[in-house]
């Protein structure tokens, strides 16, 4: 049985880590590279960086801090954030990235997935979905979550399972940092629909709802923010309850 994993997540602007409700009203939350360090030795599977403005301005101050990441930890690290070619994702695992992000770059050209699995290997591939509830259906949301595609999320997350992707990253828009638990119903929607791993973001507040993610929607990974960034429960303590629930945890 393959263990279940937690991921803590860096949202990265600026050179500085930073944290919001439902993709806006951005607060500080630290230095990556030490927040990095510190989730590598309490225990976290892996980590997930995101270049949250991925503009050229910013982009050499990001790879600096994938650089200095790499060096800082001994866990595997996703990328991503603007993402949109084989040279950028070159330059990313020159640096010391595992995996890297693909999101918007995919929606605008699927073929991007195939090329990036062709090349790298899909297990180097995460495509990262964000998903809202409109109208009474989940759909594929971009630009921070104000755009609808009309393209719903489980169709999105099979097509880019058969072109290529390693591993599927659906957001909750409309759960993101609320804290209430993550949106059970389309990620074991989603699950349910693809032969990859599924990578459960947006909602953690407390231990209980990764047992939920895990147990009841089938999550292969959860990954949360905030409420490890400001220390209102620590990896230990998730990793802890979810044993004594007989999950299979790292």
């Amino acid at each position: 049985m393959l263990t279940k994993r937690i991921i803590p997540c860096l949202d990265i602007k600026d050179g500085r880590t930073v944290k919001g409700v439902t993709f806006g009203n951005l607060q500080d939350a630290g230095d990556p590279v030490e927040l990095a360090a510190r989730y590598s030795g309490y225990g976290a599977d892996e980590l997930c960086l995101l270049d949250i403005t991925a503009t050229l301005e910013g982009r050499s101050t990001f790879l600096q801090v994938v650089e200095d990441v790499a060096a800082a930890v001994s866990i595997p690290f996703t990328v991503g954030g603007g993402i949109s070619n084989e040279k950028q994702v070159e330059t990313l695992l020159s640096k010391g990235a595992d995996k890297v992000s693909v999101n918007t770059s995919a929606l605008l050209d699927p073929g991007l997935i195939t090329k990036l699995s062709n090349a790298f290997g899909n297990q180097c591939v995460v495509v990262a979905i964000d998903a809202r509830y409109l109208e009474g259906t989940w759909q594929v949301v971009s630009h921070a979550g104000t755009k609808p595609t009309g393209i719903l999320a489980t169709e999105w997350a099979k097509e880019a399972c058969d072109r290529g992707a390693g591993e599927i990253l659906l957001t909750s828009f409309t759960a993101d940092g609320t804290r209430k638990g993550f949106s059970l119903d389309i990620t074991g929607e989603v699950a349910r629909s693809i032969t990859i791993p599924v990578i459960a973001s947006g909602g953690a507040g407390k231990p209980s709802h990764f047992l939920d993610v895990f147990t009841r929607a089938n999550a292969d990974a959860a990954l949360a923010a905030g409420i490890f960034h400001y220390g209102i429960i620590s990896i230990e303590e998730v990793k802890y309850f979810l044993k004594k629930k007989g999950v299979a945890i790292r």
